[in-house]
């Protein structure tokens, strides 16, 4: 510990000068707690406007159950079927991810988590990763978008639809420029005066807590589809993308831990902390917490991805069934009308039955 002192504060004086929280312990992610009044204000509104929402489109979807009307959403131009809610009703797997996204977001802030971040490296490297990566991928599972299209008004639905068809919205929904605003942020923050802003001064550090959310949404929105986008594009090409990222975030941890620069070393030197590791060590564990913990969340997000392929898949399939069973039924229709004899629907009769080399042997 004498050895970490002296790496850190540099003398006695420092160690007198430190007005900062006790040393760091792993029960502090549970027992220790601060304020962070902006993220708890917006946590409370947009959550109480969820489940408000939520609960209107509910209702709506109960009353068409009982009076067979149409779904809000039907032709609205954007709104893909299914997107949001299951069978009229929204999914509450949708509610409870972007809840979730909620609460975390107030953990990374206030919890332990936050009463640390301006103290040690280590810990602002794993909120960093938290909020950009983890909290906007869970709000972007919750859908809002397609849940603030279902629960609005028909003029004010059409007026969201028009936004994101929009010539930003496209720009900003295009593949390269939402990977840019996930990778690039890290880097910006890690080899700029941004670090030392955000650790130095209060306005800074709520700035970053918003920032980061907002930049992880504006990539996760477009990846998953799960919402109305301004700009459609194979989920392959998320895939492609995820795997960019995991190379970025390797890069930039090497470059912490094995650069020789100390990030924000004028402040760390003038906080004077007299416990836990040296700048040195501490940039280190940052480096490799960074490293790792970018890889680990892509995991969810690749999963995320495959279901949505996957379910997206059986939506179209559905799709394509209920329109030909609609034509055949036409079609019998037709034929019972007209007096002629009904033909067999197309696609429902094996293949084999109808192959000259094949359909002697099963009586075809």
């Amino acid at each position: 510990m004498d050895a970490a002192v002296d790496g850190v504060v540099g003398g006695p004086a420092s160690v007198l000068a430190y007005g900062g929280p006790p040393p760091w312990q792993w029960s502090d992610l549970a027992t220790s707690w601060t304020a962070e009044p902006l993220v708890l204000v917006l946590s409370v509104l947009l959550g109480a406007w969820y489940l408000v929402a939520v609960r209107s489109v509910n209702r709506a979807a109960g009353e068409r159950a009982g009076g067979g009307g149409g779904h809000p959403g039907a032709g609205s131009g954007g709104v893909r079927p299914g997107a949001g809610s299951g069978e009229g009703c929204w999914q509450p797997t949708r509610t409870a991810a972007f809840l979730g996204g909620l609460l975390l977001w107030i953990w990374c802030t206030c919890s332990g988590l936050g009463v640390y971040e301006r103290i040690l490296f280590t810990d602002r490297a794993v909120q960093v990763v938290l909020l950009l990566m983890v909290v906007p991928l869970l709000l972007a599972l919750g859908a809002p978008v397609s849940l603030l299209v279902e629960a609005a008004p028909a003029a004010r639905r059409e007026r969201v639809l028009r936004a994101l068809r929009s010539r930003p919205s496209k720009v900003l929904m295009f593949p390269a420029v939402s990977t840019a605003l996930l990778m690039a942020p890290p880097w910006l923050l890690y080899f700029t005066p941004w670090y030392e802003w955000s650790v130095s001064s209060g306005l800074g550090n709520v700035v970053l807590h918003l920032a980061l959310v907002l930049l992880g949404l504006a990539y996760f929105w477009p990846r998953l589809q799960l919402d109305p986008v301004g700009h459609e594009y194979p989920h392959l090409v998320g895939l492609f993308i995820t795997f960019a990222e995991v190379i970025f975030d390797a890069g930039l941890g090497i470059v912490l831990i094995y650069g020789g620069h100390l990030v924000a070393e004028h402040y760390y030197v003038a906080l004077g902390r007299p416990w836990g590791p040296s700048l040195a060590q501490d940039q280190t564990w940052g480096g490799n917490a960074f490293w790792v913990l970018g890889d680990l969340v892509g995991l969810p997000f690749l999963a995320a991805l495959v279901r949505r392929m996957v379910v997206q898949g059986r939506e179209e399939n559905e799709a394509v069934d209920a329109e030909l069973d609609a034509r055949f039924a036409a079609a019998a229709a037709q034929a019972r009308a007209a007096g002629r004899p009904e033909e067999e629907e197309s696609g429902m009769r094996p293949w084999w039955l109808d192959d000259p080399n094949l359909k002697h042997r099963f009586g075809g």
